[in-house]
């Protein structure tokens, strides 16, 4: 069990990290629905660990940078609250990287198949604002999409 101000404190330090919004990371976390110590099987033999249901494909990558077994890796993604969303935060920085956007990202997270990513963004956005994280889905798109100006 994690005590909420943990939880916070899990969130805030993931968000500064990788430079994902908190509200992002609540909003995957709302989503995904997973908890602590929880594997979740798919049907092509993968499983999904913890909070942020990271897919244990990610793994055998996770045990390598930590420089511990594979075993080691999937307990502390699937036992360790603030492991699992740090990685989790970890996974939405790639994937907005990759994208080229957040809302790219947020999709990516869960599938790079865009009907079944927008799918996923959708569910997100609607988390985050039942939960009066934004005010409008489009509140983050569009901050998400904004260019910085060149200087010059």
């Amino acid at each position: 069990m994690i005590t909420a101000q943990a939880l916070a404190a899990c969130i805030f330090t993931a968000a500064q990290t990788y430079s994902v919004p908190p509200t992002v990371i609540l909003g995957v976390l709302h989503v995904e629905g997973g908890r602590i110590g929880m594997a979740s099987p798919n049907t092509n033999g993968t499983y999904d660990l913890g909070p942020m249901q990271i897919n244990t494909i990610w793994v055998p990558e996770l045990a390598k940078h930590w420089r511990v077994p594979e075993k080691t890796a999937l307990r502390m993604v699937r036992d360790d609250a603030c492991t699992n969303i740090g990685v989790g935060s970890w996974i939405l920085r790639k994937k907005m990287n990759e994208s080229g956007s957040m809302a790219g990202g947020i999709a990516w997270y869960h599938s790079a198949t865009p009907g079944i990513g927008s799918n996923y963004r959708a569910k997100v956005l609607r988390a985050m604002q039942k939960y009066r994280l934004i005010r409008q889905p489009a509140d983050l798109i569009t901050a998400s999409s904004a260019q910085p100006k060149k200087r010059g």
